[in-house]
């Protein structure tokens, strides 16, 4: 009966053991809050501005129909286009194919609102139509930066995936030293981890390789100015 407490007591694990991996493990808990906060707050503002890019667009098109026919024609003629180069961007390759054309839409656009200036109009809706195609400008580049620039840094990565294999290694030693039995469970616990670090990565990625946006805010305006009834 003595040789076999004093067998358990050799397996217990020392208390300095347990500290250090429940130090790790908090840590780790720390940085996964962190980092899914960082990510999830750029996701929301991804599909927040999906939103208001169709809104703006949408805007700035109905305010074609109080200018001179000319530029509201010309104008006109160019949004669908424009809607549809913000369509399905699913990668950065695909948005620097899409990019010199977007630009040049911009130009076009901005030249028919500059040509307003010496027409006899009012110039209140001179000046609304003008914010307004700002405002459109404006969230474009938001959204490009927010969604193609803005990402979790390689450096939490590095801490993140270091951080995870200090802690189950950590935690299948004391484990271990405790009962070999209660390794099966530790598989377990690493895919856990596994699968909150992957949604992160999946929410941090932009395009098919992560949570896609939906464009349905936009694909809605792009039917309302094909459709002619505005």
């Amino acid at each position: 009966m003595g040789r076999l407490l004093i067998r358990r007591k050799a397996r217990e694990p020392e208390p300095p053991v347990a500290a250090l991996v429940g130090a790790i493990l908090g840590l780790l808990a720390f940085l996964l809050a962190f980092t899914f906060a960082m990510t999830s707050s750029r996701f929301d503002a991804r599909r927040e501005l999906v939103i208001e890019d169709a809104n703006r667009i949408r805007t700035a098109y109905l305010y074609t129909r109080l200018l001179p026919e000319k530029q509201g024609q010309a104008l006109r003629q160019l949004f669908p286009e424009y809607v549809a180069l913000r369509l399905h961007i699913t990668s950065l390759a695909v948005a620097k194919k899409r990019e010199p054309r977007i630009d040049e839409v911009q130009r076009l656009m901005w030249r028919e609102a500059m040509s307003l200036v010496p027409e006899n109009m009012d110039s209140e809706v001179r000046s609304l139509f003008i914010n307004a195609l700002n405002e459109v400008h404006t969230v474009h580049t938001t959204r490009k930066t927010v969604a193609l620039n803005y990402h979790i840094p390689g450096a939490i990565w590095a801490v993140l995936n270091l951080l995870s294999a200090m802690s189950m290694l950590s935690l299948g030693y004391q484990t271990g030293m405790f009962s070999a039995r209660r390794l099966a469970g530790i598989p377990l616990l690493a895919a856990a981890f596994a699968l909150v670090i992957t949604m992160i990565a999946a929410m941090d990625a932009t395009g098919q390789r992560g949570f896609l946006i939906s464009q349905q805010p936009l694909e809605d305006v792009l039917k309302l100015i094909q459709s002619g009834k505005y």
